[in-house]
């Protein structure tokens, strides 16, 4: 279907028609900068509180207890059933919110070290299609946006071939006969991103306070909302989107059987791309590709998938339905470029060494190389963080890898959450990273369920040691190293003099200034101020005490002496007991199950 004509034109329409088209575009303006003053932060606040309560989760950030059941390493049913619900009640909550919490859910989803898998199996399920907004208002936009306008476009379809929380997705034709994709942000979902993001740094501020010493010790939440925001700032960006898909294009031009949509225009709120005419992923027929042509096709999204991550970028989001499956070319076209990350290459090559060594039987080793990925606190016990870890990559040796227990991506994200109950430091971007690589199996599982991505991996090995090697070896990877060493040579002599010269004259000193951490610091020294207010109110207890004992019938603003020393005892005795209290509390909470 052509759909219908979208350019009222002077040459196509008539001066009234085309007056009274620009009348409603201007009334569609004015609605929708209304619409942007009406999201305030105030607004948002009371909103997000609103439904928070509705949904009775405040609880969640107030109650420091639900924490230690969300880092149980074994919870009984009735605790399952618990966290259930409360992933039910989150996952609507975050419905009801709209673009800027669906977001933050589908990003949750992969914490699994963070939030229990209750929880995460709920947010899973967080619907990222969306009713579509007014046509008026996508018309205003690519008006606003587009050189020519409306006039770019010959035709246009006023139903979109897709409708997320972000962006909605049209098919048009241009002057020139040829048929795109036109992918528009929604007019409004910018301010409200901005203004949420305000309202979620609060809430992860507090939630910080009420964690856990040893937790809070690992995990950033400031940090992982401050990655979230910028990653959703670049989902809005359509010309971000159109660089990074020129970019994978560049890296991938050699696989044949995989391509990505040419970009025709981007502008800051609209993408004009090829349109590919085939089935996502999951929809097309079996029988359209043979065993040997969807081989071919797995191979080239797994190999392609490593070079791109040994390059420092991967999509994160490349599930079956952002894989179309191009009926005249027969390859796999990756689509929506919006969730993207960016890797370190020396982090790139810890998972890929891990992998080797998985599949050569040498868990021990795995195990060393994983730990080089989390950095560990004043609270890891190494030991048992090695053990834990090596076992875990035992379970992994000779097992079908890319099945849907033991895939990669699960086993980097069971590591995470290894690690952070030994409160070793976790990076923000592994989370991601393991899902797009669990998404990429799990495409594998479905276009080629006969053969082992494990297997598959292992037959790019050589390019992922070519990889490494090149990146060592790398003159400008070692410029430093060069540097360092030639000025060490250089003032070696002049060195080795100084130090013999003050050795002669006996003048070596040595400068040793000892740190505490900040955790044990801050915890030293809420101790010794309660310590302090006790010895304090204990002192107020003591001295009524002995006025009671030695009290005359002195009486002052008509009060016998001995009730004002009755009232010290009993102030005196109820904050000794409430600063005890306190204390014994906080002690309480800084273990975890």
């Amino acid at each position: 279907m052509r759909g219908v004509p979208l350019s009222i034109s002077k040459e196509a329409s008539s001066g009234q028609e085309n007056d009274e088209f620009k009348v409603a575009l201007h009334a569609v303006g004015k609605e929708i900068k209304k619409e942007r003053e009406a999201i305030t932060r105030w607004q948002r606040r009371r909103k997000i509180v609103s439904v928070f309560a509705k949904h009775g989760l405040l609880f969640l950030l107030k109650d420091t207890e639900i924490w230690k059941l969300f880092g149980k390493k074994q919870r009984n049913k009735t605790e399952n059933d618990q966290l259930h619900k409360i992933g039910e009640r989150i996952r609507i909550a975050f419905e009801e919110l709209g673009s800027t919490f669906i977001k933050l859910g589908q990003v949750l989803v992969t914490r699994q070290d963070l939030l229990p898998e209750p929880i995460t199996l709920e947010l899973e399920k967080l619907l990222d299609e969306v009713p579509a907004i007014d046509f008026r208002h996508i018309q205003y936009v690519l008006e606003a946006e587009l050189e020519d306008g409306l006039d770019t476009f010959e035709w246009i379809h006023p139903i979109p071939l897709g409708s997320g929380s972000l962006a909605q997705v049209y098919k048009a034709g241009l002057k020139d006969r040829s048929i795109v994709a036109v992918k528009v942000i929604r007019p409004t979902v910018e301010k409200l991103f901005q203004t949420d993001i305000a309202v979620i740094k609060q809430m992860a501020k507090m939630l910080q306070k009420r964690l856990p010493v040893q937790l809070s010790a690992s995990l950033n939440l400031m940090g992982l909302v401050e990655d979230y925001y910028s990653g959703s700032m670049e989902e809005l960006d359509m010309q971000i989107e159109a660089f990074k898909m020129n970019e994978y294009r560049r890296e991938v031009v050699r696989f044949e059987h995989i391509h990505v949509p040419e970009v025709v225009d981007a502008t800051k709120n609209v993408l004009l791309m090829e349109y590919i005419n085939g089935w996502m992923l999951k929809e097309f027929p079996v029988d359209y590709l043979s065993f040997e042509e969807r081989v071919l096709i797995m191979t080239d999204l797994a190999h392609g998938y490593i070079e791109s991550m040994l390059v420092g970028i991967y999509h994160a989001d490349a599930h079956g339905s952002n894989i179309m499956i191009d009926k005249n070319e027969k390859r796999a076209v990756v689509i929506d470029w919006g969730m993207t990350g960016k890797i370190d290459s020396n982090m790139a090559h810890i998972l890929m060494r891990t992998i080797m060594h998985i599949q050569l039987n040498q868990a021990d080793d795995a195990a060393e190389v994983v730990i080089e990925l989390f950095p560990p606190t004043v609270y890891t016990d190494i030991v048992k963080l090695r053990d834990e870890l090596s076992r875990l990559a035992l379970h992994y040796v000779n097992t079908n890898q890319g099945n849907e227990r033991y895939n990669y991506g699960r086993l980097v994200l069971d590591a995470m959450t290894i690690a952070m109950k030994n409160y070793c430091k976790i990076p923000s971007s592994l989370a991601l990273w393991a899902k797009g690589f669990s998404a990429t199996e799990g495409v594998a599982r479905w276009l080629c369920p006969e053969i082992s991505y494990g297997k598959m991996i292992e037959t790019y090995e050589m390019g992922v040691l070519k990889n490494m090697l090149g990146k060592r070896f790398n003159y400008r990877a070692n410029a430093s190293l060069l540097g360092e060493s030639g000025k060490l040579l250089a003032t070696f002599p002049r060195r080795i003099n100084k130090v013999m010269e003050h050795t002669a004259g006996n003048n070596m000193k040595m400068n040793l200034q000892v740190q505490t951490d900040p955790i044990s610091s801050n915890l030293a020294n809420q101790v010794i101020n309660r310590i302090g207010i006790t010895l304090i109110f204990a002192s107020i207890l003591i001295v009524t005490s002995m006025m009671i004992a030695n009290a005359s019938s002195a009486r002052f603003l008509g009060i016998e002496a001995k009730t004002y020393a009755g009232f010290g005892i009993i102030a005196s005795t109820l904050f000794t007991i409430f600063v005890l209290w306190r204390l014994l509390r906080s002690g309480k909470h800084r273990s975890i199950n």
